[in-house]
């Protein structure tokens, strides 16, 4: 078979890429920018297994639960089960590849709290577990590099995704970021391109992810899932531009949230919630986050750390301890620091099925671009579990899928031509558009109208805003910015608006999805998959039913 191409080099491609050359599958990693500035790099708090290295009889079973609880019961049982049972050994392996995991006196996998969970079960490297994560895995991909089974395709973004009738998916188009320059690349894919930051702008996320890439597969034909289960982080701080993300592992470690009322300290989550605290699922924590300051009149809540020992803030927290005194000017030790939610998470992505197919033959999806593992709410810790043993299974996958469809070459002349056609009849076009402009515009219509709290008027509207911005990028040409990044636009406001649709069509509340108009869960009828699939040029959404479990 051809190589497999890899769409993003962070955890998810190069585990994927690792996979398929232990097997001698030789595979090409396209990604905007090195995997050193992936943003898997910016993971913080951990990486979960039930390793039950501090004896409170933490099990697989208990890591299956927690995860089907926090993701509301909308999560895939059969995938869910495969990673908590995988976990383990994905810890390991990272261990063997050389992670500086924090460990015990004895030297086992030292373990913590992270929300939602009953028990320590979070393996870290300080805060900087992913920075950890993504240098053992680049370091073992260089070995495969150096025998040809990996090949890296740097300053590429992919553009288009090539089709064969309804359901088959035979190569992209890829656009050198540099040169300019297109190829084709011809046969099997993997989407492993991480969150949609680049649509809302100011997230915790690494700016390079546009959403562009997962944009386009949607404009192909792949469906999406869930794209309304968008995880508010409960404690980030604004610094330049973005939000700044302040890891779990804070309050795994003690960490105290307060707003003050009526001039005193008002510690909400713990009288609210005596039992798991300010470690609650990070919806919950958000939603409280976001209502006790509409109530105190604040635009802020505060992170206390002054309690925690100063060994703890110095060899757990090191790096967040660093960065609060570097960008935030304040030192955790001596004073709190103001957090405030924001968008940190997409559980919805292209909608894959349990060993990571999509709904186009030929196309996989994993990690974060992927709705899959999370359901309606992540648990933290899971996302880097999710995205390395997601590139695994989509890679064993793929290897039992051979022979897959490919192009031929009077298909790839017709798909180049396509392509010059479709750039030419850009570039014809007599208005001016400016993309900033309506990806700023893009950025405001998406904040305000899916944030914490969601209603009919406000998505009503938000899909009228999208609407006509779509009309209004159709119909010009931004001569800077060039056909390829126009294309790309059109992709991302495409799902954008299936997005806020997706949103507006699921009445009910549930995990990160929180309808004021419908504030009750209703299993009913909505404990089902959100699909949103592009037809006739506009969105078709529907729900379809979660797999069940399926028992030995």
């Amino acid at each position: 078979m051809k190589a497999v191409w890899i769409i993003g080099a962070g955890v998810a491609g190069l585990s994927a890429a690792l996979t398929l050359a232990r097997h001698g599958q030789e595979s090409v990693l396209v990604s905007s920018a090195p995997s050193v500035r992936a943003q898997s790099v910016m993971a913080e708090g951990g990486i979960n297994a039930a390793l039950d290295t501090k004896g409170q009889g933490d099990s697989m079973e208990e890591h299956f639960r927690d995860t089907m609880e926090a993701g509301c019961d909308l999560a895939d049982p059969n995938a869910v089960r495969a990673l908590t049972e995988g976990a383990a050994e994905v810890v390991r392996t990272l261990a063997r590849l050389g992670v500086a995991f924090n460990r015990t006196e004895g030297g086992a996998l030292d373990l913590r709290y992270f929300g939602g969970q009953k028990k320590k079960r979070t393996a870290f490297a300080q805060s900087s577990t992913g920075r950890q994560v993504m240098a053992a895995l680049i370091q073992e991909a260089r070995r495969w590099e150096d025998r040809g089974l990996i090949r890296r395709k740097d300053h590429h973004e992919v553009v288009k995704y090539l089709t064969r009738g309804q359901n088959e998916c035979t190569g992209c188009i890829i656009l050198d970021k540099y040169t300019k320059s297109c190829e084709i690349l011809s046969g099997t894919g993997l989407l492993a391109s991480g969150g949609l930051n680049g649509l809302f702008g100011r997230t915790t996320g690494a700016v390079q992810n546009t959403g562009a890439a997962a944009a386009a597969a949607y404009l192909a034909g792949a469906a999406c899932a869930n794209l309304e289960m968008i995880q508010y982080h409960p404690t980030t701080a604004a610094i330049s531009g973005k939000r700044a993300l302040l890891s779990e592992a804070a309050r795994g470690e003690g960490g105290r949230l307060f707003v003050l009322r009526d001039g005193i300290r008002w510690y909400y989550m713990e009288e609210k919630y005596p039992e798991l605290k300010n470690l609650m699922p990070r919806d919950v924590v958000s939603r409280e986050t976001e209502a006790v300051c509409r109530e105190c009149g604040q635009d802020t809540a505060w992170l206390d750390l002054t309690g925690v020992d100063k060994e703890v803030l110095s060899e757990r927290l090191g790096d967040l301890t660093e960065f609060c005194r570097e960008f935030l000017h304040r030192d955790p030790g001596r004073e709190p620091i103001p957090v405030y939610p924001g968008i940190h998470y997409f559980m919805g992505g292209l909608y894959v099925d349990a060993a990571h197919r999509t709904t186009l033959r030929g196309l996989y999806a994993a990690g974060e671009c992927a709705c899959q593992y999370h359901g309606a709410n992540r648990l933290g810790g899971n996302s880097l579990l999710g995205a390395i043993f997601g590139g695994y299974t989509a890679a064993q996958t793929i290897l039992r899928d051979i022979p897959l469809p490919e192009m031929c070459a009077a298909e790839a002349e017709k798909a180049a031509e396509d392509w010059c056609a479709l750039c030419g009849a850009v570039a014809a076009r007599r208005e001016a558009v400016s993309c900033a402009a309506v990806e700023a515009e893009l950025s405001r219509i998406l904040n305000d109208c899916l944030g914490i709290r969601r209603q009919e008027v406000s998505l009503c509207t938000g899909a009228a805003a999208l609407a006509e911005l779509t009309r209004h990028v159709c119909a010009g040409q931004d001569r800077e910015a060039g056909a390829a990044r126009q294309y790309a636009l059109e992709a991302r406001l495409a799902l954008a608006t299936a997005m806020v649709e997706s949103a507006w069509a699921r009445k009910e509340s549930r995990g990160a999805h929180f309808r004021t108009d419908f504030p009750r869960r209703d299993d009913a009828h909505y404990q089902k998959t959100t699909v949103a699939r592009r037809h006739s040029g506009g969105t078709e959404i529907s729900f379809e039913p979660i797999a069940e479990e399926a028992r030995p």
